[in-house]
């Protein structure tokens, strides 16, 4: 194994991949002391939000207090990365590349034939991912051999029109830079964290050997990581070559996605199947997360006269509504849990848990016969920092990061695979 794994974040945010993946010692902090996956050091990250104002960089100010002075950049990684291309800059080689990127639409605007690459739609960060790894890949082709990405489970199914057509344009671009791929959907309520958050990850290793696609779905990374049942309703298929022509054809006007929810690729070859978690050990609760009862501001606890719309908001719905063209209509949806249960894992916590206005999303928990909203610390907590990592922000910029973080210890698992992995040459 080498001695440091050199990490670069992409979309870093508070720091949640850095946190799993390096761990966490502090002097000042002794109480955040989180342990390391393995040898990870993050060497260079980057977190920009837009439209790029001085008051929208809370997460990249709260990186750069809890990592140190110039642990970020600050910038568009887009504009970065053109200045790279140009030789203005540099980024130092690393030997891990990671990141959570939204699910966008990630069509390709022409055919490998016709450009001299691949070229995407401007403003679509996974482009400004492929870029980063092309350029680490053209300084050395020992760089950037691994990958670990974070998205949404639904990147599994996107878009509607053509169920799967996203995903296989990013498996077509990895398989394009020589990497063999997994992935797994998974949702942290069910490995023991007090959230439920489904999320899909995929874990990209450059120059590996040959893989049985089966085999390794069964005892890959992800299936170490995340203990599993033997999968059921395996499917194949070949992702083409050219991005341009999955964009143009591929599963035109399926209903289904052919991607379940764990896969292998190798060589533009496909093998996916479905699987049913196998965790034996105490389930999270929300209830594990909550701070003393003293500590509550009371501007979190639910008043008389907000209570009749919180429960409006999360209650079951049959009515008839007018839409903005003038339509009638019937509007359904069923109620929530209201309020949310203490003795089982969180629903997903979403950007907008903070403030005090009502909302049909948000968490509302009763403690003494009170209700209450959940405190920033709760929710940092939820995703697995440490209680008060985003402290020193607003309640809505500390609800933000969180509802836009990942579960710290799902990298953290991960990376305890990976550098296994490495260490046994593997």
């Amino acid at each position: 194994m080498p001695e440091k794994i050199k990490v670069a974040e992409l979309f870093a945010g508070v720091g949640g991949f850095r946190l799993g993946l390096d761990g966490y010692h502090s002097d000042e902090r002794p109480e955040w002391d989180l342990p390391a996956a393995g040898p990870f050091e993050t060497v260079w990250a980057n977190q920009w939000e837009p439209p790029g104002t001085k008051t929208r960089q809370f997460a990249a100010r709260c990186y750069e207090e809890r990592f140190g002075e110039g642990s970020v950049v600050n910038e568009d990684i887009h504009e970065v990365l053109e200045a790279v291309d140009a030789g203005k800059r540099d980024v130092p080689d690393v030997d891990m590349v990671v990141g959570g990127f939204p699910c966008q639409d990630y069509s390709v605007a022409r055919t490998l034939a016709d450009a001299k690459g691949i070229e995407g739609k401007k403003g679509v960060l996974w482009w400004d991912i492929y870029n980063f790894l092309e350029i680490q890949i053209s300084k050395s082709p020992n760089n950037a051999r691994y990958c670990l990405f974070e998205n949404v489970d639904r990147l599994l199914k996107s878009p509607a029109r053509q169920r799967g057509r996203d995903f296989a344009i990013i498996l077509s671009c990895l398989a394009r830079l020589g990497y063999s791929v997994e992935w797994r959907v998974v949702n942290s309520g069910e490995y023991g964290f007090p959230q439920r958050r489904k999320r899909t990850y995929i874990y990209a290793v450059r120059n590996a050997g040959t893989w049985d696609l089966e085999e390794r779905v069964r005892t890959g990374v992800m299936a170490s990581a995340f203990p599993m049942e033997d999968p059921t309703e395996y499917g194949g298929l070949d992702i083409p070559e050219d991005p341009y022509s999955i964009t143009l054809h591929f599963n035109d006007g399926g209903r289904v996605s052919p991607f379940r929810d764990c896969g292998a690729m190798q060589g533009y070859r496909v093998a996916t199947a479905k699987v049913t978690e196998a965790y034996e050990e105490r389930p999270g609760r929300l209830a594990d997360v909550l701070v003393p009862e003293g500590e509550v501001p009371e501007q979190f606890y639910v008043d008389g006269a907000s209570l009749p719309r919180w429960t409006y908001l999360k209650g079951a719905k049959h009515e008839p509504r007018v839409a903005r063209n003038g339509h009638e209509y019937m509007y359904s949806e069923g109620a929530m849990s209201f309020p949310d249960s203490l003795e089982k894992p969180s629903r997903t916590i979403l950007t907008g848990e903070g403030g005090t206005s009502p909302s049909r999303f948000k968490h509302v928990i009763e403690v003494n016969g009170r209700l209450r909203r959940l405190v920033p610390d709760e929710l940092d907590q939820l995703q697995g920092f440490p209680r008060g990592w985003t402290s020193g922000m607003t309640d809505g910029h500390r609800a933000f990061c969180m509802g836009n973080a990942l579960v710290v210890g799902i990298p953290h698992r991960i990376g305890v695979e990976i550098a296994h992995r490495i260490e046994s040459g593997d």
